[in-house]
């Protein structure tokens, strides 16, 4: 199952993600935004990183304009590694390494062919665990 989320800057490109998701055969849990009016980004990524960190989800997907607003948030909980890719390179990466668990996205400066391929790139790829899994343990604030 996958959480996703936008604030109206991202909304097109959430439901084009969507859209894809289903057809490749992913449970998606769609927490809004529903349209393009104005609205905060916050009240979408705190749903989407609580149901992550309960594990009500497997992965979390956000978009907004910049991506940085999104992936600022979400990295607020404690159990959440959320990463702001721009290529696919990239979702490896954060995949393999860091275990990253949300994909944040900017709408406004990225086409959405890459987008797409960059989706399927983070939720295809494996954590490597080994050395990674004890710098990811590392990451957690002490006495949290």
């Amino acid at each position: 199952m996958i959480a996703i989320g936008s604030d109206h800057a991202g909304f097109e490109y959430k439901e084009k993600i969507k859209e894809m998701l289903i057809s490749e055969g992913y449970a998606v849990n769609d927490f809004g935004t529903f349209s393009t009016d104005s609205v905060d980004y916050p009240d979408f990524v705190h749903p989407v990183a609580d149901s992550v960190e309960k594990a009500e989800t497997d992965y979390g997907i956000l978009v907004c304009g910049s991506g940085q607003g999104v992936c600022i948030t979400a990295n607020k909980h404690q159990d959440i590694r959320a990463a702001l890719c721009w290529n696919a390179e990239l979702a490896k990466m954060t995949r393999k390494h860091n275990n990253a668990n949300i994909l944040c996205l900017a709408e406004r400066f990225m086409k959405l062919a890459d987008v797409l391929e960059i989706v399927k790139t983070f939720l295809t790829t494996k954590f490597e665990g080994g050395r990674h899994e004890r710098r990811v343990s590392k990451i957690k604030l002490p006495n949290s």
